[in-house]
């Protein structure tokens, strides 16, 4: 058994969630495609995170596409009643890998039975919808549309709550007018911290916001500082990273991803690495 997750809770949705989470997309083969080298290493990972406590699996039916969301089912069903998936939709993958929009009410449809088949559910925790406006930055742009084909999917009881991915504040104002928002996952690390005033307003209204790449993503982060704090505190940078993240704001939810058991026990005992205002200072410079 590994590291039990000690990360506390949060509210997301009508759940209470363990503040260290799951992210599956590294389930996936290189850039997100195609099968992984070893599936029943993945099949480990995603049992061992279970059993240590994760009760927060974020994933999507275009990451592969399908390639994690069937190994989830294979590991994890019948699942926990305690388990949250959480899922995306707004994307799809061409059969060269190529991540393009797909994000008329019809093809949310289809994505969002695409997964309920693919993981093997009657009903969605979540979906979060993802803006497609901005490659690498959150744009403004109507969501109206999405959000109403989700709404009437929500009505129907085939989805539970729906969140928000790569928005903006305006963007987070405008759907909360036609559906309220169980959480928002934006691109926030140590590094990337344009989003701090969006995390505070969020926690202000007792939503969640879920950093996607929370340790840099495709390029993992790196510091000398991140380095000295992590030898200071007999840790690794990346849990340094992750448990700067759980004292930045305590409605944080964090989804690091990984195919590696190590990697795995890492990220969840980052919730032990306790950082003094002197760590924070030097980390925030």
């Amino acid at each position: 058994m590994g590291s039990r997750n000690t990360s506390g809770s949060y509210q997301l949705g009508h759940r209470q969630v363990k503040r260290i989470g799951y992210g599956a997309m590294q389930l996936a083969g290189p850039g997100v495609f195609g099968p992984p080298k070893d599936p029943a290493m993945c099949l480990r990972v995603l049992q061992e995170a279970v059993a240590a406590g994760v009760d927060h699996i974020d994933t999507s039916d275009f990451y592969g596409p399908h390639i994690t969301n069937k190994l989830i089912k294979e590991a994890l069903h019948p699942y926990a009643d305690d388990l949250c998936i959480v899922t995306k939709v707004g994307a799809r993958r061409d059969e060269k890998g190529a991540w393009l929009p797909a994000f008329s009410p019809a093809e949310l449809i289809k994505a969002v039975e695409d997964n309920l088949r693919h993981l093997g559910l009657d009903v969605l925790d979540v979906v979060n919808l993802r803006s497609m406006y901005g490659e690498h930055h959150p744009e403004d742009g109507p969501l109206e549309a999405q959000l109403t084909a989700l709404a009437e999917l929500k009505e129907r009881g085939l989805i539970r709550h729906i969140g928000l991915s790569h928005v903006t504040s305006a963007q987070i104002a405008d759907a909360q007018k036609i559906t309220p928002i169980a959480c928002v996952q934006n691109l926030y690390n140590l590094a990337l911290r344009d989003d701090d005033r969006l995390i505070d307003e969020l926690a202000a209204q007792g939503i969640p916001f879920v950093p996607f790449f929370p340790l840099g993503g495709f390029s993992p982060l790196q510091s000398e500082v991140l380095n000295d704090v992590a030898r200071k505190l007999d840790a690794t940078p990346m849990q340094v990273a992750l448990a700067w993240l759980l004292q930045r704001s305590p409605n944080i939810l964090l989804i690091p991803g990984t195919s590696s058991l190590t990697h795995l026990r890492e990220n969840l005992a980052a919730a032990d690495v306790r950082l003094s205002p002197e760590d924070i200072s030097l980390l925030e410079q």
